[in-house]
C-alpha cells in the first residue's frame, strides 16, 4: 500500500517577485489541499489578493500551547491525519523547508508518510546580503524560540531567527546580557530581500522594544571581540595556553607539576578561608586562583602530549554520571544513606577495575594530616572497623595522652612525636563521632587565637611599654579581656 504523501514548499523569505515560477504554480494548484504553517507571510497575502488561492493556517494553534513544541507537535498531527485522509497534500512553510523549521523535521522522522521538499530561498542569501557580511568564515544559526546560552558561539556571526514577538526578543536579549555588555551594537533585520526589507542597528539593550518584530524578523549579532569574552572558557584555555608559549610569560614558561604543588595547596587554603569569612567576591576569586591551578597542570600535560583540558573535563564528567545512576540512569536512592552506599560500591567496582588490594588504596596521600586521617579512619569503619560509643573513643584519647606523657619523661623525640601523633589520631575519632570538621575546627580556633592575640598588641602598643617589661600573667589579663569583649559580641 502507498504511503500517504506530504509535498512540502518554501515560500522563501521575501515577496511573491523572489518566488520561483515552479514554486508559483504548484501553489495555484488547487487539485491538493494546501495547508500554511502560519499565513503571516508576504506570499501568502498576495497570493490570496490575486488568485484566490485556499489554504488552512495552523496560526490558531500558536495560540492554544504556552510551549513551542506543543505546538509543532499538534501541527504534525494534523498533518500526518489529514495526509492519511487525503493521500496527497501540501505544506508551505517560509524560507526553505530545510532551513529553522522544526515541524519539517518532525516530519520527516515519520516513517508512515512520505515527504518531498520543493523549492523555497533561504533567508540568509537576503539577510548576509542585507549586512554585507561574507559567511566564508562561518556562522551560527539560532531558533530563538529554543536555545541554550551556553551553546552560543560569539566568536563568530550569530543570526537569531524565529524572533516572532517581544517575548521571544525579550528571552535571546536577557541571554545575551550574560555574556555582553548592554550596549553591544546589534541589527535587527525585517523581510530580508523583500520590497519590505528593513535593517534597524540598535544596543542590545533595545532589542525587545522593538514594536515591528514580526515571522520574517531576525537578529544578527557581530563577532565578539575577544576582550569582552574573558569570562568564556575558551578565551581562558587561549591564555594560559599563551602565556605557556613561546612568547610567554618566563615564569609560567618553566612551571612544572611539581613546583606547582605548594601554589595549588594555598590557594585552596584560600578559598577556605574566604569561605569562612562569607565574603562572596573573595570566594570567587580565589576559586579563580585555584581554576587557574587546574589550567596550567592542565597546560602542561598538554605541552608535554600525555593530557589536556579535555581529558580532565571527560574524566570528570564521566565520573560524575557513572557516580551518579539515580540521576543519570535508572537507579533508585530512598536517604542520604542509601546513596553513601552506592556511591563507596561504585568506587570500589572502579578500585576492583584498577586491582587496588586494599579498601584505603583509593585514598590521596597528598591530603592534609587531618583530613587524611579522617577519610582513612572512614574507610575503616566502613567494613566495620570502629567503636559504636564514644566512651572508648575518650579513653583511647587518655591513653595516648598519658603515653605521651611518658615518652615526654624519656626525653626520647622520636618516640615523643609518635606518641602526640597517635594523640592527634584518636582526637580525629572524636571529632568524626560528633561530625565535627577537624580543618574547620582548628582554622576556627586559629582565627580566634588571632583576634585575641591581636587585642593583646593593642594593649601593649597603647601601655608604650616594650613586651619585655610585662609578665606572662599580665599578658595573660589582656587575654581574658579579649575574651570578655568576645563575649559581649
Amino acid at each position: 500500500m502507498q504511503k500517504p504523501l506530504i509535498e512540502i514548499i518554501g515560500l522563501g523569505g521575501g515577496d511573491i517577485e523572489q518566488l520561483p515560477l515552479g514554486i508559483y504554480r504548484k501553489l495555484q494548484n488547487k487539485e491538493r489541499p494546501l495547508f500554511v504553517r502560519t499565513m503571516e507571510h508576504p506570499v501568502l497575502y498576495e497570493l490570496v489578493e490575486q488568485e484566490d488561492i485556499e489554504y488552512r493556517s495552523f496560526d490558531a494553534i500558536y495560540e492554544k500551547h504556552d510551549r513551542f513544541e506543543e505546538v509543532y507537535e499538534e501541527i504534525v498531527q494534523t498533518l500526518k491525519e489529514e495526509a492519511a485522509l487525503h493521500q496527497h497534500i501540501r505544506y508551505a512553510v517560509p524560507g526553505h523547508p530545510m532551513i529553522a523549521e522544526k515541524t519539517v523535521q518532525l516530519l520527516l522522522q515519520e516513517e508512515a508518510i512520505d515527504i518531498e521538499i520543493v523549492g523555497g530561498q533561504s533567508f540568509l542569501d537576503d539577510l548576509f546580503t542585507a549586512v554585507q557580511v561574507d559567511p566564508i568564515e562561518g556562522f551560527q544559526l539560532v531558533d530563538a524560540t529554543s536555545f541554550d546560552r551556553y551553546e552560543l558561539e560569539y566568536s563568530q556571526p550569530i543570526i537569531f531567527c524565529q524572533v516572532y514577538d517581544q517575548m521571544i526578543a525579550s528571552e535571546v536579549k536577557l541571554a545575551l546580557l550574560e555574556d555582553l555588555p548592554a550596549d553591544y551594537r546589534i541589527s535587527i533585520i525585517q523581510a530580508a530581500g523583500s520590497r519590505d526589507e528593513n535593517i534597524l542597528e540598535v544596543s542590545l539593550e533595545e532589542l525587545d522594544r522593538q514594536t515591528s518584530l514580526s515571522n520574517l524578523t531576525s537578529v544578527y549579532i557581530p563577532k565578539v571581540p575577544s576582550e569582552l569574552l574573558n569570562h568564556q572558557f575558551y578565551q581562558l584555555k587561549e591564555i594560559i595556553a599563551t602565556l605557556r608559549g613561546p612568547n610567554g610569560c618566563p615564569w609560567d614558561r618553566k612551571q612544572t607539576h611539581a613546583s606547582l604543588k605548594k601554589y595549588l595547596i594555598e590557594e585552596t587554603y584560600e578559598v577556605l578561608e574566604a569561605i569562612d569569612r562569607e565574603d562572596d567576591d573573595a570566594i570567587a576569586e580565589e576559586l579563580g586562583d585555584v581554576l587557574l591551578q587546574v589550567m596550567l597542570h592542565s597546560q602542561i600535560g598538554e605541552d608535554n602530549g600525555y593530557f589536556s583540558i579535555d581529558d580532565v573535563i571527560r574524566h570528570l564528567s564521566e565520573k560524575m554520571i557513572r557516580r551518579h545512576p539515580h540521576v543519570f540512569g535508572d537507579a533508585v536512592v530512598r536517604d542520604e544513606e542509601e546513596l553513601s552506599k552506592t556511591w563507596e560500591q561504585i568506587k570500589r567496582q572502579e578500585n576492583a577495575e584498577e586491582k587496588a588490594t586494599s579498601i584505603l588504596d583509593s585514598l590521596t596521600e597528598g591530603l592534609p594530616a587531618t583530613l587524611l586521617a579522617e577519610e582513612v579512619q572512614k574507610k575503616a569503619a566502613k567494613v566495620g572497623f570502629d567503636w559504636k560509643e564514644i566512651e572508648p573513643m575518650m579513653e583511647k584519647v587518655a591513653e595516648e595522652l598519658q603515653e605521651f606523657k611518658e615518652a615526654v619523661n624519656q626525653e626520647n623525640h622520636e618516640e615523643k612525636e609518635k606518641e602526640f601523633g597517635d594523640i592527634l589520631f584518636a582526637m580525629m575519632n572524636v571529632a568524626r563521632y560528633y561530625k565535627i570538621n577537624p580543618e574547620t575546627a582548628l582554622v576556627r580556633t586559629i582565627h580566634k587565637f588571632k583576634n585575641r592575640f591581636r587585642y593583646v598588641e593593642k594593649c601593649v602598643q597603647q601601655s608604650k611599654q616594650p613586651w619585655e617589661s610585662f609578665t606572662l600573667s599580665e599578658l595573660d589579663q589582656f587575654w581574658e579581656e579579649a575574651k570578655g569583649l568576645e563575649i559581649k559580641e
